[in-house]
């Protein structure tokens, strides 16, 4: 969500047509050719390993920031608005490449972070704290001032979420497995079988919300116009162009002061104004929007919520790069997923009854447990074709074995763990 270099505001405006940004996103958005990059982006709470229910000073959150900019990451290490702290890998020419350079990174904040008594929390949603705002940037006071003419969902999202978001190559021109076309359709059925086996936010404010993604379902109840995919059937291109200019414009940027907050001004309205928008408003616009499929040029899915344990993040990487990138692996999702678009309906993700069902009942859903069990045989055969390391092979087995073959996500163990009063959650909630 930071999306730091986009925070100027000083840049000429030179104002663009209507026309002209259904041109820009068509071609600056879906950039297409054989898929040969991947990316990662990571993001965590910032807790004490042996208190994460606690929070932490802001204080002794910048203290621990500012030493950790000194490091020499091939990460981009950036700062969520309630604190959170997400690195985002460099394009890595390969599964093996993407892993050891973030597992690298990672190695040495937490390292750093030791020394200051603290420690990373994967977690799709903070289980115990209210939201609190830690940066005071113009686009976050903005962004909460527009999120909050909707509910109070916004604000957690900003505040409290964490996520595991997977970056692919947007595919070939051409149709085939490994196709744009098929890679954005394939991306949102897909995406809720992966919101259901990596579900891992069951609780807020230390109770039981009802959702093994609490993440998702908070994504789902904010402004449509700013979190939904496109409708399902239509061209890529066309259909994201629409979304992008249809939008509501969350913020107008100033030089000096506040930035203007408006009120049901889409950026199609914008471009028809007496002062219309320029190029630098238009790739501000594009980065106010947060559906589960977020095409930058390559795909970003978003959908996932961040893991436990330190090398949580490696499996939703490891299979969603298997089933997108080896033609085999990517045919049998299709194939497995393909039934699960009528369940699905004419409704965009995330708020059609299957991504509901997916935020809802994780694997606890049979239609999506067997999808997930296929899905995730359909990975770990390809994962060798891909070049992957044992540890990350493993990896994948040890989360199929311990959770896709019994029905179960991460926020199952953590439902546990609260309702256990020897556990170290559970003797928390009860005191």
């Amino acid at each position: 969500m930071s999306d730091t270099t986009a925070g100027g505001c000083t840049e000429p405006r030179l104002p663009v047509t209507e026309a002209e940004v259904e041109a820009l996103v068509r071609g600056i958005c879906f950039k297409t050719g054989p898929p040969r990059l991947l990316g990662v982006e990571v993001e965590w709470l910032v807790r004490e390993p042996e208190r994460p229910w606690l929070p932490v000073s802001p204080e002794r959150l910048e203290a621990a920031y500012a030493a950790l900019r000194t490091l020499p990451l091939r990460s981009a290490l950036t700062v969520e608005p309630g604190g959170q702290l997400e690195l985002s890998s460099a394009p890595a020419a390969s599964l093996t490449e993407c892993v050891g350079s973030v597992s690298a990174d990672l190695d040495a904040v937490r390292a750093l972070l030791r020394r200051s008594g603290l420690g990373l929390v994967g977690v799709g949603q903070d289980p115990w704290q209210q939201p609190r705002r830690f940066l005071r940037e113009p686009r976050y006071d903005a962004m909460e001032r527009c999120l909050d003419r909707t509910g109070p969902e916004g604000r957690s999202m900003m505040c409290s979420s964490a996520s595991v978001q997977v970056c692919l190559d947007a595919g070939y021109e051409e149709p085939g497995p490994l196709g744009l076309g098929r890679r954005w359709w394939l991306a949102h059925q897909l995406g809720a079988v992966l919101v259901a086996a990596f579900a891992h936010s069951p609780l807020r404010e230390g109770r039981p919300t009802g959702w093994r993604s609490t993440r998702q379902s908070l994504w789902a109840a904010m402004d449509p116009g700013r979190t939904s995919a496109p409708p399902p059937g239509a061209d890529p291109r066309a259909a994201w162009a629409r979304r992008v200019l249809d939008a509501p414009v969350m913020c107008v940027r100033t030089p000096d002061g506040p930035w203007r907050v408006p009120d049901g001004m889409t950026f199609r309205d914008w471009t028809r104004s007496a002062a219309p928008p320029g190029r630098a408003d238009l790739d501000y616009h594009l980065t106010t929007l947060f559906p589960p499929v977020r095409p930058r040029g390559h795909l970003e899915l978003r959908m996932i919520d961040a893991q436990p344990g330190d090398d949580g993040w490696i499996v939703p990487l490891a299979v969603t790069t298997a089933l997108f990138d080896d033609p085999e692996a990517a045919e049998t999702a299709y194939r497995t997923v393909k039934p699960l678009a009528e369940r699905a309906g004419s409704a965009p993700a995330p708020v059609n009854p299957l991504w509901t069902a997916a935020a809802r009942s994780g694997l606890a859903d049979p239609e999506l447990r067997d999808a997930a069990a296929a899905c995730f045989a359909a990975a770990a055969e390809a994962l060798p074709r891909l070049g992957a390391p044992d540890r990350v092979r493993e990896a994948v087995a040890d989360f199929t074995a311990r959770h896709v073959a019994r029905g179960r996500c991460p926020a199952d163990d953590l439902l546990d763990a609260v309702a256990d009063p020897r556990h170290p959650y559970g003797k928390e909630l009860s005191t």
